[in-house]
């Protein structure tokens, strides 16, 4: 190949990656189009470990409600007090379905009155779906949860799946990674107990931290 065919193919697929995000952010917008084209966004990540980049001040989160998988309402700030790794995904989303068993493991690793791993789909079948697809792939420790209208995701500016936050106990936004992720690495489990250490209204991070080569904070 010669440098000119290679140039003009670099070129053709930045133009094309660019499409597939437009295409991806304006399909959650409209909560009318096909949802397999907001996954898009995510599908060319890959299985790269999670890069959560912590925010230099923790960010105000909108007060989200969805349901819980009988039917009943809940308000994300009732978890207040607690940190919750926040996953926003869908079972139609095929980075979000690779990356579940990870998020199950690591429920079953740290949850409890401290920390919780919150799965919120956006399946517009509604819970069934979710219960169809836990039990295919035998989740036993992650809660159901549920927003058929997507607006949570709206909310947040979650404009690709998997979108995945790290909340701190007072209700706020600390870090933040979109695509999937192996979140029960030694690593991972690792950072999150550190969070786990911080009390209820303790500052953020002074600045933002980087990554290593695992794709923690360090």
């Amino acid at each position: 190949m010669t440098r000119q065919q290679r140039r003009w193919l670099s070129l053709t697929v930045g133009v094309a990656g660019g499409l597939v995000l437009g295409v991806a952010v304006a399909g959650l917008l409209d909560s009318g189009s096909e949802p397999s084209v907001v996954a898009a966004v995510a599908a060319g990540s890959g299985s790269r470990p999670a890069v959560m980049s912590l925010h230099e001040e923790p960010r105000p989160v909108p007060e989200l409600r969805f349901e819980v998988g009988d039917g009943r309402p809940l308000a994300l700030s009732e978890l207040r007090g607690k940190v919750v790794l926040l996953n926003i995904w869908a079972t139609w989303c095929g980075p979000c379905r690779a990356e579940m068993p990870t998020l199950d493991r690591l429920q079953a690793g740290l949850g409890g009155p401290d920390f919780e791993v919150v799965a919120l789909s956006i399946d517009r079948a509604g819970i069934e779906a979710v219960d169809r697809f836990y039990a295919e792939i035998g989740v036993k420790h992650l809660g159901r949860y549920i927003d058929v209208t997507a607006k949570a995701a709206r909310d947040l500016g979650a404009y690709g799946l998997p979108t995945t936050l790290l909340i701190d106990r007072d209700g706020r936004e600390v870090a933040r990674h979109v695509g999937p992720a192996e979140w029960d690495t030694p690593s991972m489990t690792a950072f999150f107990r550190g969070q786990l250490s911080r009390r209820a209204g303790a500052a953020g991070p002074d600045t933002t931290t980087t990554s290593n080569k695992e794709g923690v904070p360090s």
